[in-house]
């Protein structure tokens, strides 16, 4: 009895102790988001966490919306994160801009809706993202400078510069990037002869240090982007020579003879600019056929036999496949330098009716061979813009000339507009123009600058070049008979010393900044301020402005709506980039 009692007393305990309330709850973790004060110019790094870990991911919509600082201030956010199961956080990074003002707290909001079923939160996560200023003040826009009395040669200046919209009276550069002009193929110089001559007489060291300075990508280089090569001869090397010389009274007509041996120091100086700059553009052009092609057996002046127009043809597509063969491709050439000149040596004239029958033949030659070799006609001066005109209106010669070299020893650079308007679907190029070894660095830095990089571009050309690049303190090597003050944009003084000249200063205030394949953009010439402006493949815009009046300028940089008020002085190139 005793036993029975106690079974049935235990049985009541074991049910008053058990009652039926069903499984445990799932307890949702909780989604929290913070963030830390960080420096402009870096991250804001928000962390989204978890109470706990979940079976199943977790989403998130997150938007940034701003507070005190603007979207100027940072990158502006609208995307969806996930927290993947088993994890309880990730970072969300939003990027912040110096912004060139100066203060002491910014702040704008992330706001993170959980769109998952998977926690407990009802409303949307809230964090301030805190941006504190680094104390420094980043220039807009920066100033590239060269004065005519050479107390300041292509020097980054250190001023604060910032767009802003406080008005005055001040003139100003309008500069509209939704107009374009011309695509920019480059600038640069002759490499002739004795430009390698002189740079290879240069320790090796000193010799690198150069092409690095001229061809390369470091922060003192100023990225020549274009080279103009002698086909044969030019009057700066030490002698005169072609690629398939013969005696007088031999032919050659088939070129079996044809070689590039006497150019061998150019073609390997020209396979070590390469290294530098594999996208540098290359133009060659012959100062003179062979001697036995010509009329008279000369060097200087005469002009090229018709009987021997196909086979000249030959001759270049000789030269443009044995250029090829050592890595260097020709992206065009003229037939003729200077081709109105019979003075110099080596020289050939050429006349417009000349020419217009040579390149008939020059272009079914390249057809023919599959060259893409652009032809350009001309290359003389401006004085004569109805010589390139002629053969551009040949409908048999139109196609194959890609358009016409200019130069600026006669005439004016507004004929390159005169041939560009009768002709706009063909190209302009500006090829040469010398500096004197009598010259004047002031006089000369505005006049060319004004002429041949402004202007040039101004009037549509493609690229702009100085003469020669280099070479030694008494203006050679040269032919007999040719310049003798044709002053180098470099001087080789010795083994282990060179010098900068005018040349280098005119060109490598475009070069060093406006690579090719950058657009010429719309700006207004304002007074005494010669100026150009461009867009580069980046999106950094350039304007480069030469004071052509007699006193200091004062001016207004405008753009989108803000400007920059600046001043020049007389004489003065200045070149600005944002």
């Amino acid at each position: 009895m005793k036993l029975i009692l106690f079974l049935a007393f235990t049985a009541f305990l074991s049910k008053c102790s058990s009652p039926n309330e069903g499984p445990t709850p799932v307890i949702k973790p909780v989604v929290s988001i913070t963030s830390t004060p960080i420096t402009e110019g870096t991250d804001v790094i928000f962390t989204i966490s978890l109470s706990s870990t979940s079976d199943s991911a977790t989403t998130i919509a997150i938007v940034t919306t701003p507070n005190t600082a603007s979207t100027n201030d940072y990158t502006t956010t609208n995307l969806i994160k996930t927290i993947p199961a088993g994890q309880t956080s990730i970072t969300v990074n939003i990027p912040t801009n110096n912004d060139s003002i100066g203060e002491s707290t910014e702040t704008f909001t992330l706001t993170g809706t959980v769109t998952s079923n998977n926690t407990s939160n009802t409303a949307p996560i809230i964090a301030v993202g805190t941006i504190l200023d680094n104390g420094i003040l980043a220039s807009e826009l920066d100033i590239w400078l060269t004065k005519g009395n050479q107390s300041v040669l292509l020097q980054k200046q250190n001023t604060i510069q910032l767009f802003g919209t406080v008005s005055n009276s001040f003139q100003t550069i309008d500069i509209d990037e939704s107009q374009t002009y011309q695509t920019i193929d480059g600038f640069g110089y002759t490499l002739t002869g004795g430009s390698v001559a002189v740079i290879n007489s240069l320790n090796a060291t000193k010799k690198q240090e150069l092409l690095q300075e001229l061809f390369g990508n470091a922060t003192n280089s100023i990225g020549i982007s274009y080279l103009r090569i002698s086909i044969g001869a030019s009057d700066l090397n030490s002698s005169v020579f072609s690629y398939n010389d013969l005696p007088n009274g031999q032919v050659d007509t088939a070129q079996t003879n044809f070689s590039l041996a006497p150019d061998n120091a150019l073609i390997l100086m020209l396979k070590e600019i390469l290294l530098l700059n594999p996208n540098i553009k290359i133009m060659a052009v012959p100062w003179s056929a062979p001697l036995w092609m010509k009329s008279n057996y000369t060097s200087v002046g005469s002009s090229l036999a018709a009987i021997y127009y196909s086979s000249y043809a030959t001759y270049f597509v000789k030269y443009i496949q044995d250029m090829k063969a050592n890595g260097i491709t020709i992206d065009a050439v003229c037939p003729q330098n200077e081709p109105l000149n019979p003075n110099n040596n080596p020289s050939m004239t050429m006349s417009a009716v000349q020419q217009l029958s040579f390149i008939k033949k020059l272009g079914l030659a390249f057809q023919n061979a599959s060259i893409t070799t652009k032809i350009v006609s001309y290359d003389h001066n401006c004085d004569v813009p109805s010589y390139p005109i002629s053969i551009l209106n040949d409908a048999v010669a139109y196609p194959y000339v890609d358009g016409s070299a200019f130069h600026l020893y006669g005439g004016d650079i507004s004929a390159l507009s005169t041939v560009h308007n009768a002709f706009p679907n063909k190209k302009v190029y500006f090829t040469e123009q010398w500096t004197s070894s009598v010259g004047d660095f002031g006089g000369d830095l505005k006049w060319h600058v004004k002429n041949v990089v402004i202007g040039s571009m101004r009037n549509w050309s493609v690229n702009a070049l100085e003469w020669n690049l280099a070479n030694d303190a008494s203006f050679g090597p040269h032919t007999s008979g040719g310049c003798t003050q044709c002053k180098g944009a470099i001087t080789i003084n010795n083994s282990s010393g060179y010098t900068r000249n005018i040349a280098y200063y005119i060109i490598a205030h475009a070069s060093k900044f406006v690579p090719n394949g950058s657009i010429r953009i719309t700006s207004n010439i304002s007074g005494n301020l010669s100026n150009v402006a461009f867009k580069t493949s980046t999106g950094k815009k350039i304007l480069i402005v030469e004071n052509d009046g007699g006193t200091t300028e004062t001016f207004n940089i405008k753009f989108n709506g803000k400007w920059i008020t600046t001043s020049l002085e007389t004489g003065s190139v200045g070149t600005y980039v944002w």
